[in-house]
């Protein structure tokens, strides 16, 4: 499971990268930049999760040894 979220948080950060350069930002919440832009804050919505996650994993993991 751990493999799994770096994967998926290492994908969210090429896709951030990419949308970066895709942003004119000269008229950012206009044409193919505000796709741009969606995308970028949809990224860092998935990264927060996989952290999320990876620490509820963490908690389960010390409560299951402290039993």
């Amino acid at each position: 499971m751990k493999i799994f979220t770096i994967i998926i948080c290492l994908i969210a950060i090429a896709l951030i990268a990419f949308n970066v350069t895709q942003v004119n930002f000269n008229t950012p919440f206009q044409g193919e930049s505000i796709v741009a832009l969606i995308t970028i804050v949809a990224s860092l919505c998935v990264i927060l999760m996989m952290a999320i996650l990876m620490i509820s994993k963490r908690i389960e993991q010390k409560v299951k040894n402290q039993k």
